[in-house]
């Protein structure tokens, strides 16, 4: 897998200096494969589904808006007050009324929106590849001169192109759940040769999205690592070895 894997966090520098604010890249998690990443470039909120953070969207504010791909349980306006929905352009999700005025990437493709740098790769739900669960899109963006690399509800290992395609990696989100065992996701960490992994659990109906986790951290050796409210990271503080962060579920 190359890196040996580590559960050792690196914490970054004091995000101001004397010539101004240090470039600080903040992950928050908000649930299921929702995650916003901030920066001085730009924020990114990826996978804001209404299924996960309502129809207002709990605050959470963006310039960039990704979907991976469509939601299965959106959250719709009933009755004579609902008003017309914005949604995105090709997945036609409903957008959280406090993202409305983002900018909504949702398909392959490579994008430059408000200084972020922003790839999209094409990827699918399930092994089959797309047949049980359909497409995807994995994202990655370039924030303050650190990649990080949205890879939402991936169901299957990544072939040459995907993994070339997405570029270096500093720090890989990635959903551990139904769609994707814990040795397939250790396994995609190292395709990617990623610095840092974020695992999300995601859940189902009668799932046990613990026992997905743990079973993903047992396979990177990290099963003394304790989630931490978000994961704050610059150039600089990017570890050598491959470490693992677990983020508190923002609001839970």
């Amino acid at each position: 897998m190359g890196r040996r894997p580590s559960f050792l966090l690196c914490v970054p520098l004091s995000p101001a200096d004397g010539c101004g604010t240090i470039a600080l890249m903040e992950i928050t998690w908000y649930g299921g494969s929702c995650a916003r990443l901030r920066g001085r470039e730009g924020v990114v909120a990826a996978d804001p589904f209404r299924s996960i953070v309502g129809p207002t969207g709990r605050g959470l504010t963006a310039d960039i808006v990704s979907y991976g791909h469509p939601d299965e349980s959106v959250v719709t306006g009933r009755g004579s007050k609902a008003k017309a929905e914005v949604t995105s352009h090709q997945l036609g999700v409903p957008l959280p009324s406090s993202l409305e005025k983002a900018f909504v990437l949702d398909s392959p493709g490579e994008y430059e929106v408000h200084d972020v740098m922003v790839t999209g790769v094409r990827t699918f739900r399930d092994a089959e590849p797309g047949a049980a669960r359909g497409m995807s899109t994995a994202y990655g963006y370039e924030l303050d001169g650190v990649y990080a690399a949205h890879l939402g509800e991936v169901g299957h290992l990544l072939d040459q192109d995907t993994v070339r395609e997405m570029g270096h990696v500093d720090v890989a989100i990635l959903g551990i759940g139904p769609q994707l065992n814990a040795a397939h996701a250790a396994e995609i960490v190292g395709q990617l040769d990623a610095h840092m992994v974020v695992p999300l659990p995601l859940t189902e109906a009668a799932a046990k999205p613990e026992a997905d986790l743990d079973r993903f951290l047992k396979e990177m050796s990290a099963t003394e690592v304790q989630p931490v409210p978000s994961l704050k990271v610059t150039i600089s503080s990017v570890p050598n070895e491959t470490t693992v962060v677990l983020l508190e579920q923002k609001g839970r």
